[in-house]
């Protein structure tokens, strides 16, 4: 267990820092603990670096403060949330390599411990849900309780995921408690849709193919297709989930391009299989249900290499 008190003892900077591509949970955890900083310990300069923040998180306390340009800068502790390797870091990995202490808080299976001291509990619901933990619950404001609500309803799909526990519903109601709206923070920033955004999920859905009798299910996005709807990387959140939901599959798959023959993987399973386990093999990582990594190859290189893995562990299971 950390307690951030502790951890912020002689401390005068701080660099928080998430994965990149960063997710409402990533997000949602690095806002609440610069909040809950710079409320609770204003002798103490802090700084948030993430690659971007989804335009739908804008409403978060500090979310106008976060520094996505990376400038040259040292600190005292550097404090990694949601990041299962240093590399995930992105960029603010010089932050970390800078730092005269760092500090790990993560809850993905594959995280084997980057930093100098690291928190990984890979039964929590979310990093938001650590984060949480770390806190004195009274000093906990509304706006950083808006952030980890935020950050626990990402990482549950709105509490309906199997990593939702007892603690982590509890958890949820303290933070309702703090006078959020919290059905305003999952209607805008889960269920809400642009017009593009919707129209890139019916494109995915129309195009997608069943393999492995129909156990498996794949969509994937062309730059070229992103580029004519005009939507980003931040557009397509939710599309996996979407496709995981298809009765009869087991793992669904989504690849969009990033580059000449590369593609960026997100893997969903229903329980059958370890997307994990497939995801650590092409050098990713996540979760048993939720995973992600990045291929290089023709789509049918990387779709067939995928399935190899995926099959085998059905016919382990069979």
């Amino acid at each position: 267990m950390i307690k951030l008190a502790n951890e912020l003892q002689d401390v005068k900077s701080v660099v928080i820092a998430g994965h990149i591509r960063p997710d409402g949970d990533c997000t949602g955890a690095c806002l609440a603990m610069s909040n809950y900083i710079r409320e609770n310990f204003p002798e103490i300069e802090c700084m948030v670096s993430l690659e971007m923040v989804n335009p739908t998180f804008q409403f978060l306390k500090g979310a106008q403060d976060v520094s996505t340009n990376y400038p040259e800068k040292s600190c005292d502790l550097f404090i990694s949330l949601d990041v299962s390797d240093r590399e995930r870091l992105g960029r603010a990995v010089s932050y970390f390599k800078g730092a005269n202490r760092t500090l790990c808080i993560d809850h993905h299976i594959t995280n084997a411990g980057f930093a100098e001291k690291n928190w990984v509990v890979p039964e929590a619901s979310s990093t938001s849900e650590l984060v949480y933990e770390t806190m004195e619950e009274a000093k906990i404001s509304k706006d950083t309780a808006e952030a980890l609500y935020m950050g626990i309803a990402h990482d549950t799909g709105v509490f309906q995921y199997s990593n939702t526990t007892e603690k982590t519903m509890q958890i949820a109601g303290r933070l309702m408690s703090k006078g959020i709206d919290f059905v305003k923070i999952i209607n805008d920033t889960f269920y809400k849709k642009t017009y593009v955004q919707n129209q890139i999920l019916g494109r995915t859905l129309m195009e997608s193919i069943l393999l492995l009798d129909g156990k498996v299910i794949v969509g994937r996005i062309r730059q070229k297709e992103m580029d004519f709807y005009g939507v980003g990387t931040e557009d397509l959140e939710g599309i996996v989930n979407q496709l995981r939901v298809t009765d009869g599959v087991e793992v669904a798959i989504f690849l969009y391009e990033t580059g000449n023959q590369e593609y960026k993987v997100s893997m969903r399973s229903n329980g059958l299989v370890d997307v994990s386990k497939v995801s650590s093999y092409f050098g990713g990582g996540g979760h048993v249900k939720a995973a992600g990594c990045t291929m290089h190859g023709t789509v049918h290189d990387v779709i067939n290499n995928l399935t190899l893995h995926i099959e085998r562990q059905i016919r382990e299971e069979e």
